[in-house]
């Protein structure tokens, strides 16, 4: 190799495509002086650096115009490269046909690069075939075989690649790590790859505001770089993010540019893909027509041919739903997809097993739907227990959305229902989670979000905003969040879900109340001295309605002393109740007991409402979420009472509960920082705090509670070790939640951890009645009472109707 051959692939190793580009083409004039073969030796690097940059249609001709004057080793590397360009024009086959036919004997030459960069074509065309079992062992050698050659950039490309692959493998956190660790190493066209790969990841975890950001910026640079193969590529994700953002009519739009894109840069193979968005867009606009039919089975055949088989089996479950809500055999089609029920992404998977269970269904065969949707929610289980991040765990969930409900109208008894729906649950949030170990560098990004929370807060007291505080704000959360998203599941498995039995046992002589959305109604499953019963109470549009009416009415009564806002209250509770409540009055007369709310409903202020006033109860997320913080056992520890700031009757709450808990340690003022009652809830057994709460829409861990230096924030929970098994907050709306069943929020972040019970509120509080309702509370308990009996006790003036008891009870 000459040495401006050498600088090529050197400037090409370490990302400088264009200056490898340049130096090959000046080494190509210079050959050309020196006879053929001189020349075809400059066409082996060239084809691989015109592949690198997008250039396919170009590599393909260089590669075309060597003929036989190269010695072997160079034919090897030459075929390396040509798999590189076959691939990039989006033919996997020929490119993994092509690069399994030289590997072994590239393994035994003395060329680590042309070796790293053969086995990473031939990883990533075997994952765009669905074979990944062959995909990451070859991917693994390539960072391995890079890495110890010490090329840098070609070890961040391998790495970006097994990142892709292990994301499509269903380990979302394992991949966002890798790339983490792959994109600092990497420019030009290799970082864009790697960054639309990331975006396709954050699709794959739900993250879909995420993914569009990081699309836009990508493209913008793929254009302004003159990436033309990453834009249409990236134009092609955005139309899948278009459709996950529920807007099939842009997607449409997008795969339609994609598709014209493909076709200016003859990647025929890649036009196929931008079809099946195009169906996709039209099956999410709703259409099953015999036209849309037609077109999902001839999609399905072509994309088979074209080697996209996942793709494929798509459309084919497409096909075989649109044919049965037509009335037709579906059974032909579904057969072509049956392996995609053990193997494959699991969003394909659990929809091959939904549309399994339609078929049967249409059949007549009922235990047979019911034993595939079971079969669809163990692919959904399996796939949300990668996941450490309760946020992402609940998006994972929303692919069994459809199967569940399709399970649930099935449900033919009180039993069933109950047990799907359980089920169903699980998928959305582990009923305890240890958490990850404590973490300097989280707890250090903490308290730096906390000091510029702290500066935000004050600055806008003072009238005199910081211009970038908000930005800086913004990208410190991200940065949290981000991490939270890497992080690993425990290894421990799924908690056993409680069966009717074991609930049985536990409740004794009281009632559990489960919610069900079942299609357009709500239903309720009720367990009363071991017997499960199962009620009709209506439609759900119209008890959420009335729920999100009891909320706002009870908000606006705690905010103003009105006779007008009372009496609308009196009036939105009653309507709540004669539709959820009233229907199971023969289960809740004279017992305690378990609500299990859905979706909306996890936010009603359920003491306000008739049948529940002066009543004990608890709420819960789930049973099984019930039935584990009902068997924590209570270690002994110290009472920790703590007042936040600017709170005028907070003090006054704490220095009422003192005499109480005489041996308590009571933090307030600037003692009542963060960090020092996050340590003190560590080894307490029971914990009040008093202070103004904040529940952030949309954001729910970085929900908090307001302390002397900045906010306690849900995500420093996560720091520690051992939570008290019973909480109060005496502080705004910290009781409530969002992701509907999945309870995001800081009740459901204690519970998860291992408090067994909290006293929240999911309203507004009026300061100046809150120390009255808690000094009564805290003398029940210590009376004996159980805390949800203790609150029950408590009479309530209408500032504090949003106080709930969670978890045991």
């Amino acid at each position: 190799m000459t040495e401006l051959q050498r600088a090529g692939v050197a400037a090409a190793e370490r990302g400088r495509l264009e200056e490898g580009l340049g130096l090959l083409r000046t080494a190509l004039s210079v050959a050309a002086e020196r006879g053929p073969r001189e020349v075809a030796r400059v066409r082996v690097h060239l084809v691989g650096l015109l592949a690198a940059r997008g250039e396919v249609t170009a590599a393909l001709v260089e590669a075309s115009g060597v003929g036989e004057e190269l010695p072997s080793a160079d034919a090897d590397r030459l075929t390396a490269n040509l798999a590189c360009a076959l691939a990039r024009a989006g033919r996997f086959g020929e490119a993994r046909r092509t690069a399994e036919r030289v590997v072994a004997r590239i393994r035994r030459s003395d060329d680590p690069a042309s070796l790293a960069g053969l086995l990473t074509t031939l990883g990533v065309s075997r994952a765009m075939q669905g074979v990944l079992c062959g995909a990451e062992p070859a991917l693994r050698e390539a960072v391995e075989v890079a890495a110890k050659a010490d090329l840098t950039y070609q070890t961040a490309v391998a790495r970006g690649a097994l990142a892709f692959v292990v994301a499509r493998r269903g380990d979302l956190p394992q991949a966002l790590k890798l790339f983490a660790l792959a994109e600092p190493g990497l420019v030009g066209e290799r970082l864009t790859q790697c960054r639309l790969e990331r975006a396709e990841t954050l699709l794959m975890a739900g993250l879909v505001d995420e993914a569009r950001s990081l699309l836009a910026a990508t493209l913008d640079e793929a254009a302004e770089q003159g990436h033309d193969c990453d834009f249409a590529d990236g134009l092609l994700l955005l139309a899948h993010a278009e459709l996950s953002d529920g807007d099939p009519e842009r997607a449409a739009q997008t795969a339609e540019r994609a598709r014209a894109t493909f076709a200016a840069q003859e990647r025929t193979g890649w036009m196929l893909l931008a079809e099946h968005v195009l169906l996709r867009a039209r099956w999410a606009a709703g259409e099953r027509s015999p036209v849309f039919l037609s077109s999902a089975t001839a999609a399905a055949d072509r994309l088979e041919r074209g080697g996209w088989t996942e793709a494929a089996a798509e459309a084919r479950i497409m096909a075989a739903r649109t044919a049965l809500d037509l009335g037709r055999p579906a059974g032909h089609l579904l057969e072509r997809v049956s392996r995609f029920h053990v193997r494959g992404p699991a969003a394909l998977r659990a929809s091959a097993w939904h549309a399994l269970a339609l078929d049967r269904r249409s059949r007549g065969d009922l235990n047979g739907a019911v034993a595939a949707v079971w079969s669809g929610l163990r692919v959904v289980e399996d796939h949300a227990e990668v996941f450490a991040a309760l946020e992402l765990r609940a998006r994972a969930a929303n692919l069994a959305t459809e199967l569940a409900d399709l399970g649930l109208s099935l449900s033919r008894s009180a039993r069933e229902l109950l047990s799907l729906e359980e089920r169903r649950r699980a998928l959305l949030r582990r009923p305890h989670d240890p958490g990850p170990p404590r973490d300097s560098d989280r707890a250090a990004a903490l308290a730096r979000l906390r000091a510029l929370s702290h500066s935000r807060t004050t600055t806008t007291a003072d009238g005199e905003p910081v211009p970038d505080l908000f930005q800086r704000l913004n990208a410190l959360e991200g940065e949290i969040r981000t991490e939270r998203y890497r992080r690993p599941a425990p290894r421990s498995g799924p908690p056993a879900r409680a069966g009717t039995p074991e609930l049985t046992g536990a409740l004794g002589e009281r009632v559990l109340i489960e919610l069900v959305r079942v299609g357009a109604d709500l239903h309720a499953v009720t367990i009363r001295d071991g017997r499960p019963r199962r009620h009709r109470l209506g439609a759900f549009d119209e008890i959420a309605h009335a729920a999100r009416l009891t909320r706002a009415a009870t908000r606006r009564a705690a905010r103003r002393d009105d006779p007008q806002a009372e009496a609308g209250l009196s009036l939105a509770c009653a309507g709540l109740d004669e539709r959820v409540l009233a229907p199971l009055h023969a289960d809740l007369t004279d017992r305690e007991l378990v609500l299990v709310p859905n979706g909306p409903l996890h936010t009603v202020p359920w003491a306000a409402l008739p049948s529940l006033t002066g009543h004990p109860f608890t709420v819960a997320p789930s049973a099984t979420a019930w039935f584990h913080a009902v068997r924590r056992r209570k270690e002994p520890g110290h009472v920790l009472l703590a007042s936040g700031p600017d709170l005028a009757h907070a003090e006054r709450e704490v220095d009422g509960l003192r005499h109480r808990y005489p041996n308590a340690r009571v933090l307030q003022g600037r003692n009542a920082n963060a960090e020092t009652v996050r340590d003190a809830l560590n080894g307490a057994s029971l914990a009040h705090v008093a202070a103004h709460g904040e529940f952030r829409d949309g954001n729910a861990l970085f929900s908090h509670l307001r302390l002397s230096d900045g906010p306690l924030f849900v995500h420093d929970l996560e720091e520690i070790e051992r939570l008290p098994h019973t909480v109060v907050l005496s502080a705004c709306d910290i009781g409530r939640s969002e992701a509907g069943d999945a309870a995001i929020g800081m009740v459901g972040a204690l519970l998860a951890r291992g408090t067994a019970t909290v006293i929240a509120s999911v309203t507004p509080i009026r300061d100046e009645e809150a120390p009255a309702l808690m000094t009564t509370f805290h003398r029940a308990l210590a009376q004996g009472l159980s805390p949800a009996q203790a609150l029950a006790s408590a009479p309530r003036a209408p500032g504090v109707m949003g106080f709930l008891c969670f978890g045991a009870g």
